[in-house]
């Protein structure tokens, strides 16, 4: 099994950047970024398929992990170091089935509940949220809070990576309630520069 040193852990969103995904997460790479989740939900298979295999190229360019969001299949086709389940994904024994020991197995939580849920099944990792506020993840109802947070980390016996409206004025409330790392999506995506947005985290963590 495959450790998770990485700390911070960004998620793609091709709409929210302003450059071309690829030339963005090339910046982050460059920055220093150890560890994608590719997640773009509205591609075809054949399309998700052909930017994972770019992607893949990037991250063994830079020494990064490569996760791919809920498609198992295209996690083994291009060799991902690992797959990253939704709530409604196929369930992580399944998954563990199918991908063995050779792949990390990250799974979205929004509470107490599926966090220790998901540690019990087998999850290698998490993530968390939304702490805070933010756009991106609305459809997942109210902030969690860091007392969630809090609760979570005393439970669940593995990395915990905590999501939604993290920026750098509150990193350290974030890192301070147990927090293994941090998950990013337009925090770095949308901004000017996403090598400059990737270093301040970094630097943050």
């Amino acid at each position: 099994m495959q450790e998770i040193k990485f700390r911070l852990y960004l998620i793609t969103d091709r709409k929210a950047t302003k450059v071309p995904l690829e030339e963005a997460v090339e910046e982050a790479f460059k920055a220093g970024l150890k560890a994608l989740q590719l997640r773009e939900k509205d591609m075809t298979g054949r399309e998700l398929l052909a930017l994972a295999l770019r992607l893949r190229g990037l991250s063994s360019k830079y020494g990064a992990r490569l996760f791919i969001n809920d498609r198992v299949d295209v996690a083994l086709l291009v060799g991902a170091d690992g797959v990253h389940l939704g709530q409604n994904s196929m369930p992580i024994p399944t998954v563990r089935g199918l991908v063995g020991d050779k792949m990390l197995i990250g799974q979205s939580t929004h509470g107490v509940d599926e966090a220790t849920e998901a540690a019990k099944k087998g999850a290698d990792f998490i993530t968390l949220g939304p702490i805070y506020e933010t756009p991106s993840k609305l459809t997942y109802g109210a902030p969690v809070g860091l007392e969630t947070l809090q609760k979570v980390r005393k439970k669940a016996k593995i990395p915990v990576f905590a999501i939604g409206g993290i920026k750098g004025h509150n990193i350290g409330d974030v890192m301070g309630s147990g927090a293994d790392g941090i998950a990013v999506i337009s925090g770095i995506l949308s901004g000017d520069s996403v090598y400059n947005e990737t270093k301040k985290y970094l630097e943050s963590l």
